[in-house]
């Protein structure tokens, strides 16, 4: 009896905020354009990845739906305000360590899915040992949408050169509870300002924090407030999206052995090189790989 009452309570929870006119669906934007998203490992090459999501090491247990590569993407205006941070943080002996970026509106819905589980309790010991499942919507630990989907939010700690480990927080990433407040008082003098050195950073470059989370931070002016995307995390995301921004408007290099006299290039229009490349994939593929058809 009490499970059921548990499951209607959350049913109940859960249809209230999604009738609200802030949260109402027609109000929501939804996009599954990548382009202004990089790689943030390539755009900050200095930080070190546990994308925890990728992994069952989460308070789910499971490897997050969306989550389809090991790598974190963030929209291009946060990924150069976090290389001011790491830049900052280098010369103090810091690397920022990445838990999470943009997350995909898909994770966020697998984390609405478990929540109504009351069953599934295999990580409580480990990440919501004084709460009860039940409370976790009305306490506003799990959302039906997330800022992490706008691109712009992250999850980070920092990890100590000279000790070669994470720096000690007092506390650990997606801990549900006060414990996770920066501003929690009941830990060491040490843990809190370890803190503090990650949060003034951030905040010396335009991001704001969460005042229940010491681990999440927002781009102050996030390029997308209203935006909530869709398209997984893997490196083609953001890839095949940037190598079509790099080609020319009006024409695309492809290398087919016959060089133009002035640029010693063969120069095409983006329909005639697509052409060939089809007609040498599809007729003539023994002679040629890959990369002599694309000009790798």
């Amino acid at each position: 009896m009490k499970k059921i009452l548990a499951v209607l309570m959350t049913l109940l929870m859960v249809s209230s905020i999604l009738s609200f006119p802030a949260f109402a669906e027609e109000e929501l934007k939804y996009s599954d354009d990548a382009s202004d998203f990089v790689l943030l490992a390539e755009a900050v090459p200095d930080v070190i990845l546990e994308i925890r999501y990728y992994s069952t090491y989460n308070f789910v247990g499971d490897r997050i739906d969306g989550y389809e590569q090991p790598v974190a993407l963030l929209t291009k205006e946060a990924a150069a305000a976090l290389k001011e941070v790491s830049d900052e943080l280098l010369e103090k002996g810091y690397r920022l360590k990445i838990f999470d970026a943009y997350r995909p509106q898909k994770a966020v819905t697998h984390f609405m899915n478990w929540a109504l589980d009351p069953d599934d309790v295999r990580m409580k010991e480990y990440f919501y040992p004084e709460l009860e499942k039940d409370v976790l919507f009305p306490q506003g630990y799990i959302a039906e949408h997330s800022g992490h989907s706008r691109g712009s939010t992250l999850d980070l700690t920092l990890f100590d050169m000279k000790t070669e480990k994470e720096v000690d927080m007092g506390g650990t990433f997606d801990y549900f509870g006060e414990l996770s407040h920066p501003d929690y008082t009941e830990i060491t003098e040490e843990q809190y300002r370890n803190r503090m050195i990650l949060r003034e950073a951030m905040l010396n470059h335009g991001f704001k924090p969460l005042e229940e989370e010491w681990w999440h931070f927002t781009l102050a002016d996030e390029p997308y407030p209203d935006t909530y995307f869709t398209f997984p995390i893997n490196s083609d995301s953001v890839t095949e999206d940037n190598d079509l921004e790099a080609a020319s408007d009006d024409q695309y290099v492809l290398y087919l052995g016959t060089n133009d006299k002035d640029t010693n290039k063969p120069v095409f229009t983006q329909q005639e090189s697509m052409e060939k490349a089809r007609e040498i994939l599809m007729n003539h593929f023994g002679g040629y790989t890959i990369q002599e058809a694309f000009g790798g």
